[in-house]
């Protein structure tokens, strides 16, 4: 388990933050989500987001910046609470009101077209985190040549698995979670939302025993920063190299659509992932200079060697030209 937070290794930068993230999905009730915690201490400043993909195919959402002189304290911005127990275990909490759209990739919308609104419900969760795997980080696995080209996107990285169990509540609909599978990261550093060309980033769960996680910066001259692991039978095996064979993505060239990757393991064993974006829920980033870039957090599907009936996030990052 690492340390909790890490303001110790704080640089001057005033992008400096350190972030926490949390994605689930439980296919009893087919529902799924994630949240997110950053912190920059050097502008004293904490945001959060959760958002939640519906049966229905709807989407629910809520964001909150605020002041935050002490993240040390408490894990939490708003609504959102991310709860450390003893033992890595962890309770993922929320309190607040979710605005919902019908279409998920009209939430980032709501402020300028309020009329995309279809709802708002009070919502509730309270969910224990269970790990199931050791806590892997990735720097600890790559080359020096992709931890430096990584370090728009932080410093430090660990991934987490976990067996979840608990309950949300949107309005008067109570789900109760199950068994359901879920993942924590945790990173630190200079994150550059608009400076990284590309990314993929995928949390990709079959059962108990197999889980997949790469991830990949891929610069506009076409070198790869990578990383991740595959968790089998208990054991996180790191990933050595990851080639995109394919990626397919709509007119814009920002919407993903499909992916293909070859995985090599630890072991020198190669692994073909392919995956299929779900629902998306485009967030629009743009700095001081105008550069913007989308981030997309999707809930897809996955096939790993073969075996089918693989889920989990979908998240890419694109620059927007």
């Amino acid at each position: 388990m690492e340390p909790i937070t890490h303001l110790d290794l704080c640089t001057d930068h005033p992008e400096w933050n350190e972030s926490y993230y949390f994605v689930f999905y439980d296919k009893q009730h087919n529902i799924g989500g994630m949240t997110r915690l950053g912190f920059k201490p050097n502008k004293e400043e904490g945001m959060s987001f959760y958002f939640l993909f519906l049966p229905n195919g709807s989407a629910a959402g809520y964001f909150r910046e605020q002041k935050v002189k002490d993240y040390e304290k408490s894990l939490k911005v708003g609504g959102v609470y991310h709860n450390y127990q003893s033992k890595s275990k962890w309770k993922y909490q929320f309190k607040g009101t979710m605005i919902l759209v019908k279409n998920p990739e009209d939430l980032p919308k709501v402020h300028e077209q309020p009329t995309l609104i279809s709802g708002t419900e009070k919502v509730l969760m309270d969910i224990t985190f269970e790990p199931i795997n050791n806590t892997f980080e990735y720097s600890d696995h790559m080359t020096p040549e992709s931890i430096e080209i990584g370090k728009k996107a932080g410093d430090k990285h660990w991934e987490q698995i976990a067996v979840l169990s608990g309950n949300i509540k949107i309005g008067n609909k109570n789900y109760k979670i199950e068994n359901a599978l879920g993942q924590r990261d945790h990173t630190y550093g200079v994150r550059d939302w608009t400076g990284v060309g590309n990314w993929l980033y995928y949390v990709v769960w079959f059962n108990k025993n197999l889980a997949v996680n790469p991830a990949a910066i891929i610069t506009e001259d076409g070198r790869l920063s990578t990383a991740g692991f595959i968790f089998k039978d208990g054991k996180n095996i790191p990933l050595k190299t990851i080639q995109v064979v394919d990626q397919q993505f709509r007119k814009d060239g920002i919407l993903p659509i499909s992916s293909k990757l070859k995985l090599v393991d630890d072991y020198g064993i190669s692994h073909i992932l392919k995956a299929w974006v779900g629902p998306i829920i485009p967030i629009p980033f743009i700095d001081r200079e105008g550069n913007r870039a989308i981030l997309i957090q999707s809930m897809g599907n996955f096939e790993l060697d073969g075996i089918k009936e693989g889920y989990g996030s979908f998240e890419t990052l694109r620059r927007v030209p």
